[in-house]
């Protein structure tokens, strides 16, 4: 059984599709939940799902190796980033070396990099004029959406699109795409 943790910063709705994807699999599950945000609404999924969640404190994230030792005693062996707001820091991306990965808004190189998340993205997108957009998911490193691109998936991005037009065809790419790119890759990994 390949046991991921999922962390999130924010309603969770990439989270649920990743959790009812894997729903009763005896391969892979989803083990745990991690957040730095105490509303926020994948804490709900986590509790009605039954699978233990942790909120992160911020110190200890990002000035010890206490969630690292944490996930590995619990036999986490992957973390999915799934709308975390937080750099990764260099101890959890050590521990889990090749077995961190994240979704983004956008295609990267795009677009990325500190603050690049949510209507920001779409925004910048549409302010360059871009004819599309889409969803990149990667392998995180110590830069921010900077890893190694694992898969990318396309839309159109038309003139009368706006952040809010825009993110909703995004978001049916992420739900689409990014449960079946993790269970792939987990499969493919020994």
């Amino acid at each position: 059984m390949k046991k991921i943790a999922i962390f999130a910063s924010g309603t969770g709705t990439n989270a649920q599709r990743i959790i009812d994807h894997f729903r009763g699999r005896q391969d892979i599950s989803v083990a745990m939940i991690l957040t730095n945000n105490p509303a926020a609404g994948v804490l709900d999924i986590a509790k009605t799902e039954k699978i233990p969640y942790i909120i992160i404190e911020r110190e200890k994230f990002f000035n010890s190796t206490y969630y690292s030792q944490l996930l590995k005693e619990n036999k986490i062996q992957w973390i999915v980033l799934a709308g975390f707001l937080w750099k990764i820091n260099p101890d959890l991306i050590n521990t889990f070396s090749g077995r961190i990965i994240n979704i983004h808004p956008a295609l990267l190189p795009k677009y990325g990099g500190k603050g690049m998340y949510g209507a920001k993205v779409h925004e910048a997108v549409i302010q360059s004029g871009d004819k599309e957009s889409g969803i990149t998911i990667h392998y995180v490193d110590e830069i921010y959406d900077h890893g190694k691109i694992i898969f990318q998936a396309k839309c159109a991005v038309s003139h009368n699109d706006d952040a809010n037009s825009l993110a909703k065809k995004i978001h049916e790419l992420e739900y689409q795409h990014f449960p079946r790119v993790i269970e792939n890759l987990l499969k493919s990994k020994i």
